[in-house]
């Protein structure tokens, strides 16, 4: 069990595609700036330890609180969700099941579409931004790092991302599936941030097209792209142009209102729109328009059920995975937790060690000191390191091993 920290527990609080729609994950996402204000406001209410972590399938608050509502109130003060919209989507851990939650995701198992790594990427931008703000501590950051090493030994030694595995490739799938002579095509990708520019670079790849424009609120952002790989940038004051120029638009910007509107498209041409935002980013009365197709992230994961049969045969080899990186991590927690006595029973030996040099030195005149201190000295971190080795291979056997040791030596832990 997780060690409390100012008598706080370890909690992860949020929801996810399992049981929130699009339209309720939009409610509780958090830009960037919204998750800084959050942060520092915790701090305030000395809630110290805590990350972030909103994706366009996840929104959750990870850290330690006297009790996950301080958690929760803090998430809906700083997004547009309610206490009572959460509380009929929600989910809250608490202790080992919530670290388990975080290695659980890191390695793509709980992901939307199983097996995509996207999500490796998000953790690490999360965990950047709270230590950045000060708010990481060694829990959260050995957790994080066990959670890592379990992403990277379930995509080495596991068939878990085969096929399909993430949303931007998805939504080429689907494009390569829907769109006869997709090749042809012009394409329009507007939004570059993660998930936009995976989704332009897997465009050039997989979609043989050379005819594919960038568009990003910043433009040299859309300009160095263009300088990376085959595609063409426009500035974002040509949005409308572009988007009447295209026959597929993919929308990957992320801001917390509509990006795309109705004034932006000419409403004859037949359109396939992918609003890969959360929230969405393409204005809901475009639906209206009978020539327009508009598919968003949750409709793409239903495209992927064949491969997520296949991957699914693997879900045993990456619980394996999980389960040894968990024992890990709570071995680390036993001897962190059990430092605090192996310090003191090594200064009571030590202790002994003085108090015996010090009679010899008084009986025997010529007794040599440094000699002595020197050879004691070795047997006293000789003790110290079997204790420590006993407690790392015995951890059942920890508490019983320590009590015992107070009992002979008297030491105060």
């Amino acid at each position: 069990m997780i060690k409390n920290i100012d008598n706080k527990k370890f909690y992860v609080i949020g929801l996810n595609y399992k049981k929130a729609d699009v339209k309720t994950r939009s409610n509780f996402s958090l830009s960037i700036e919204k998750q800084k204000q959050l942060l520092h406001e915790a701090k305030a209410f000395n809630i110290k330890s805590l990350i972030i972590l909103s994706t366009c399938n996840r929104i959750e608050i990870i850290g330690f609180a006297n009790h996950p509502f301080e958690l929760i109130s803090l998430l809906c003060k700083f997004s547009n969700g309610t206490v009572e919209e959460f509380a009929k989507v929600s989910y809250v851990h608490k202790n080992s099941d919530a670290a388990e939650h975080i290695i659980r995701i890191a390695t793509g198992i709980e992901s939307q579409i199983l097996g995509d790594y996207e999500i490796v990427g998000q953790l690490k931008v999360a965990f950047q931004i709270a230590k950045k703000e000060g708010t990481i501590n060694a829990y959260l950051e050995r957790l994080f790092n066990v959670a890592l090493q379990a992403s990277k030994e379930t995509k080495n030694k596991t068939s878990l991302s085969s096929g399909t595995t993430t949303v931007s490739y998805a939504a080429i799938q689907y494009i390569k599936g829907a769109i006869k002579n997709y090749n042809d095509k012009k394409i329009l990708i507007y939004g570059l941030g993660n998930i936009g520019d995976s989704t332009a670079k897997s465009s050039v790849k997989y979609l043989n097209s050379k005819n594919i424009t960038v568009i990003n609120r910043t433009d040299n952002i859309a300009i160095t792209l263009s300088n990376t790989i085959a595609l063409k940038a426009a500035p974002h004051k040509n949005l409308k142009k572009e988007v009447q120029l295209a026959d597929i638009i993919i929308v990957a910007t992320g801001a917390s209102s509509p990006t795309v509107i109705l004034d932006h498209f000419d409403t004859e041409k037949k359109q396939l729109i992918i609003d890969l935002s959360i929230p969405r980013n393409v204005d809901r009365s475009i639906e209206a328009l009978k020539n327009k197709t508009i598919i968003d992230v949750d409709m793409l994961s239903k495209k992927t059920k064949e491969t997520l049969e296949i991957r699914k045969k693997q879900i045993p080899l990456a619980e394996k995975i999980i389960k040894k990186h968990k024992a890990e991590f709570y071995e680390w927690l036993d001897f962190r937790r059990s430092t605090p006595a192996i310090n003191v029973f090594k200064k009571s030996l030590e202790n002994i060690q003085k108090d015996a040099i010090f009679l010899h030195a008084k009986k025997h005149q010529d007794f040599n000191i440094d000699h002595a201190e020197e050879v004691t000295s070795l047997i006293v971190n000789k003790i110290v390191s079997k204790f420590v080795m006993h407690l790392k291979e015995d951890n059942s056997q920890a508490n019983q091993s320590i009590q015992m040791m107070k009992q002979i030596f008297k030491v105060e832990v």
